[in-house]
């Protein structure tokens, strides 16, 4: 039986005192998990990973995940070692949400050209095979060559400080062929 967990997501605005206030009183509260939302091409709201950071130096016990990472603008091989990097400084309390992209026109204004839903959908699932690959971190060089991504020579890790698993997020159903 799969066990219910409780927690909220959060908008990443200017004010991090307020976002670690939030943090340390939803944690207090016994909520599990704090999503962040990932909008790089917002000016007015903070970088997801940052925040997520600070928030984890903040807090003890509670997980926290971006709420969802926009794929098309962080590749699998760096949002691997970022994701790594975050569960091994916080001893295990980062997991990792990813949506394929679904706000296309500002996408395109960060320099990332418009992929259609089936193509968004099969690099996603490229994505995840990549980065597990990567934190197997077996120290043998990765040699990637897909329809979206590719890796010559990465040597992979970090390994995460626990399997973090892969959730995904969308804004309307999977339309299958």
């Amino acid at each position: 039986m799969t066990r219910l967990a409780f927690g909220f997501s959060l908008v990443p605005t200017l004010d991090v005192g307020a976002h670690r206030e939030l943090a340390v009183a939803a944690e207090e509260h016994g909520l599990e998990f704090l999503g962040i939302q990932d909008h790089p091409y917002v000016p007015e709201y903070l970088d997801t990973f940052v925040l997520a950071g600070a928030l984890l130096a903040a807090t003890r016990r509670i997980h926290v995940f971006p709420d969802v990472t926009n794929l098309p603008l962080r590749p699998p091989a760096m949002l691997a070692k970022a994701a790594a990097s975050l569960d091994l400084t916080s001893a295990g309390r980062f997991e990792l949400a990813v949506g394929a992209g679904g706000y296309w026109d500002a996408i395109e204004r960060l320099g990332v050209e418009r992929r259609s839903r089936a193509e968004a959908n099969a690099a996603l699932e490229e994505a995840f095979e990549l980065m597990r690959a990567i934190w197997r971190a077996d120290r043998r060089p990765l040699h990637h060559r897909g329809v979206h991504y590719t890796v010559d020579g990465l040597v992979p890790g970090p390994r995460p400080a626990h399997p973090i698993e892969l959730w995904t997020g969308a804004r309307d159903r999977r339309r299958w062929p």
